[in-house]
């Protein structure tokens, strides 16, 4: 492979690891727990550690919507207003 090449190929990555770290950097700064440590910079390990930090936290966010959407449908069929169950149903869709 010719040295010019070589150059380009390395400034092209060089380029996407600074948007991957720019990305992980702003990512970070979306989890509660990691925004204390976003002033850190990124390294390979870091960088492992926030993709499942992210994980973990959006399963948890799914696990509490499921919780909370369980929780308001039994709420509604428990509600003895029926007109207003429906109101409160269709203002959720």
């Amino acid at each position: 492979m010719s040295s010019r090449r070589s150059r380009q190929r390395q400034s092209t990555t060089r380029i996407a690891d600074e948007q991957i770290d720019e990305l992980l950097s702003k990512l970070q700064a979306l989890l509660p727990e990691a925004r204390q440590r976003s002033h850190d910079r990124l390294n390979n390990a870091s960088a492992a550690r926030v993709l499942q930090e992210t994980c973990n936290y959006i399963r948890g966010l799914h696990d509490e919507v499921d919780g909370l959407s369980e929780r308001l449908s039994e709420l509604l069929a428990a509600t003895d207003d029926r007109a207003q169950a429906a109101i409160i149903s269709s203002l959720l869709k």
